[in-house]
């Protein structure tokens, strides 16, 4: 039987699983201790489910990795748009998002922190937001246009302040609780109010989404790192694999 070799994110989630399922189904047997279930039914059952886990897992990985070896985008970085991080590290992650996007929520809670912490505070990855708002989604472009207003007094710094507030607030999109978020933030209230009300940066949204349906985005989140593309919010275990090999190079 051939072997694969696991990452150690993997290793690390299949230890986890082993503990919850062994310890659920422990559990569920002691409550049934009066009944007939046997221990080899329950050791049986243990082990299908942690099985079953690896299997799921594995997949996921296999799926990513398919996708990891696709042909580079050769990703445009010239436009202006704000930085995370370094702006010499050596990866780069471009993010096409959506302030509405519950998937995009789920990277911004449950994938940058890490990412942020391990690859973009120690200078190895810059990373970038760029808009790709869904017709679908009627906030997104006002969200947008507020993040943009507030990078034109403040900078980068100022933008990622309001992009996490956004996040940290999500669904929490109406004019006054983007104005709430930009006054947080710092700027000129009258300053910011006359660039929002105008829609001074619409054209800079509508370049980076052309940009993205150029590059092949088809929903969102989408990224790239150093041009290798990652479609939906994948976990922090498939970009960490995707950072290290471009790291190595």
């Amino acid at each position: 039987m051939a072997t694969k070799k696991v990452t150690s994110g993997l290793m690390a989630s299949i230890i986890f699983a082993s503990v919850i399922v062994s310890g659920s189904l422990v559990y569920f047997g002691m409550k049934l201790g009066e009944t007939d279930v046997s221990n080899d039914n329950l050791q049986a059952a243990i082990a299908t489910g942690i099985d079953q886990y690896v299997e799921d897992k594995q997949k996921e990985y296999d799926d990513a990795a398919a996708k990891a070896n696709a042909p580079l985008v050769d990703v445009d970085l010239s436009d202006d748009d704000a930085i995370l991080g370094d702006t010499d590290a050596p990866v780069t992650i471009v993010e096409f998002s959506d302030y509405q996007c519950p998937y995009c929520e789920k990277f911004w809670s449950q994938t940058l922190p890490d990412l942020k912490k391990n690859y973009i505070d120690t200078g190895k990855v810059r990373f970038i937001y760029r808009d790709w708002p869904l017709s679908g989604h009627d906030r997104a472009i006002p969200a947008a246009l507020a993040t943009e207003c507030v990078k034109d007094q403040l900078g980068d710094e100022g933008f990622y302040a309001i992009h996490d507030m956004i996040f940290e607030n999500f669904g929490k999109l109406s004019d006054d609780d983007l104005s709430t978020f930009a006054k947080v933030a710092g700027v000129d209230e009258a300053e910011y109010l006359d660039c929002y009300e105008s829609q001074k940066f619409l054209s800079e949204i509508e370049k980076d989404f052309n940009d993205g349906m150029t590059y092949g985005v088809t929903g969102t989140p989408g990224f790239f790192v150093n041009g290798v593309r990652l479609s939906g919010a994948q976990p922090y275990e498939v970009f960490e694999k995707v950072i290290e090999e471009e790291l190595a190079k």
